[in-house]
Order: structure tokens, then C-alpha cells, then sequence
């Protein structure tokens, strides 16, 4: 599989999802600066978190316009999976690969923790080694998670099958004490209509080794392996 990891001032999780994809599957990913209209080929796009322009104007409202992105708007539009996490996600969602916006979390304040989100389908690119209703623990490293989008996109979302995650209880509980932004209907993550775009909060790739906040990342790189090699 080869992928591509999107780097623009401020990202601080791009060596990170680097070596996640690395350790699953032994090869580099290419780094793309965000100045660059044009990159090589690749079977994946990563968009990683950070705080792309300093998070200013409003989170990944300057990275959406950026020259790579316009690319991998038309990638995209090809089939070319894209996957975006935290920072990622607030890019592509302001890029409109994703619906929906991420708003400042409910309680103001960053947070930074391990969580549990339920698996809401094991049917895409990216959960495919996951069991529908499989409950996972990775972290999370945000201030503006809080996941909003209007009824009738929820209604879509939810009849579409294009909600990937949810926050929830160790036990699989939906409800707001697993939830730690104020998202609406604690979504933790979603796809485009075809699956071949996620964005979701959480950060798996630092969940990929048992020493270092446990493994349960690890899953969504080596699904997109069988998926795409």
C-alpha cells in the first residue's frame, strides 16, 4: 500500500501517523507539503491533527484553501481514499469531503484522554477488521471535537450508514457520560456516501503498539492494507 501524509505549518501528528503506517506496513509514506498542487500516485491520503495555520480564522478553514487540498478534492472525487483524523478532520470537513463541522467543545476547555467509541460498521475501507458493535480505546487531543451538523444531514448520515464511531461507555453505552466533547448524538467520526473519505476525531495512530496507549488503532491500518494492496 502506498499512502501519502499531508504536512501543513502547525500539523504535529504527521510523524506519528507516519510510523503507524510504517509499522503495519513496512513501507514509508510519502510526505506532501501542503504547498504542493501535485504529488505522486498513492492508494491513501492521510490529512493528520495539529493545528494547521495556528488554527486561526477558524480550524481548518486556511489549510481547506490550500493548493493540496484542491488536489485531493480531485483525488477524491476519483475514489482515492482519504482518511482524516482531528485537525484532518476539521480540514475535510471545511474542504466539504466531510458534512457536518467541528465546534468548540462543550465544556471549553482541551481535552486530552483515552476514550471508547463504539464501531458503528465494520462494512468500509477503513473498518473493516472491526466488528460492528466492537467496543475500541484510543485518545483523543482536542479543543473543538464537538461534532454539529443540521437534522436533516443527521437523518442522512444516519440512514445512510455513514456514521464510523461514536463515543460511548466501556460497556457500549451510548450517552453523554462517554462523551467528551458535546458532539451531537456522540458522533466520534463519518464517511463520505461511497465510505472512501473518514474524518474522525480520535487519534489511532497512537494506538498501534501495546507499550504505547495500547493496540486498538492498529485494526483500521491493517484493514486499509487488506482493502488497498
Amino acid at each position: 500500500m502506498k499512502s501519502a501524509v499531508l504536512v501543513f505549518p502547525g500539523s504535529n501528528r504527521e510523524v506519528d501517523v507516519a510510523q503507524a503506517i510504517e509499522l503495519v506496513t513496512g513501507r514509508k509514506p510519502q510526505m506532501v507539503w501542503h504547498g504542493d498542487g501535485d504529488f505522486e500516485k498513492t492508494d491513501l491520503i492521510v490529512v493528520p491533527g495539529g493545528f494547521s495555520y495556528g488554527d486561526y480564522l477558524r480550524c481548518g478553514a486556511m489549510a481547506a484553501q490550500s493548493p493540496v487540498m484542491a488536489e485531493v478534492k480531485r483525488r477524491a472525487a476519483q475514489g482515492v481514499p482519504v482518511l482524516a483524523i482531528c485537525n484532518g478532520f476539521q480540514i475535510v470537513t471545511e474542504a466539504g469531503l466531510l458534512p457536518g463541522t467541528l465546534m468548540r467543545n462543550a465544556h471549553l476547555k482541551f481535552v486530552c484522554r483515552d476514550v471508547h467509541l463504539k464501531v458503528e460498521t465494520s462494512q468500509s475501507l477503513f473498518t473493516n477488521r472491526y466488528q460492528s458493535g466492537q467496543v475500541i480505546r484510543v485518545p483523543v487531543a482536542h479543543a473543538e471535537g464537538n461534532y454539529f451538523a443540521s437534522e436533516d444531514t443527521l437523518k442522512e448520515l444516519e440512514d445512510r450508514g455513514q456514521v464510523a464511531f461514536r463515543y460511548c461507555a466501556p460497556d457500549g453505552t451510548v450517552d453523554i457520560e462517554g462523551n467528551p466533547n458535546g458532539s451531537i448524538r456522540n458522533i466520534a467520526g463519518v464517511f463520505n456516501e461511497t465510505k472512501t473519505v473518514m474524518g474522525l476525531m480520535p487519534h489511532p495512530e497512537n494506538a498501534v503498539e501495546p507499550m504505547f496507549g495500547g493496540c486498538d488503532g492498529r485494526a483500521l491500518f491493517e484493514g486499509l492494507v487488506d482493502a488497498l494492496s
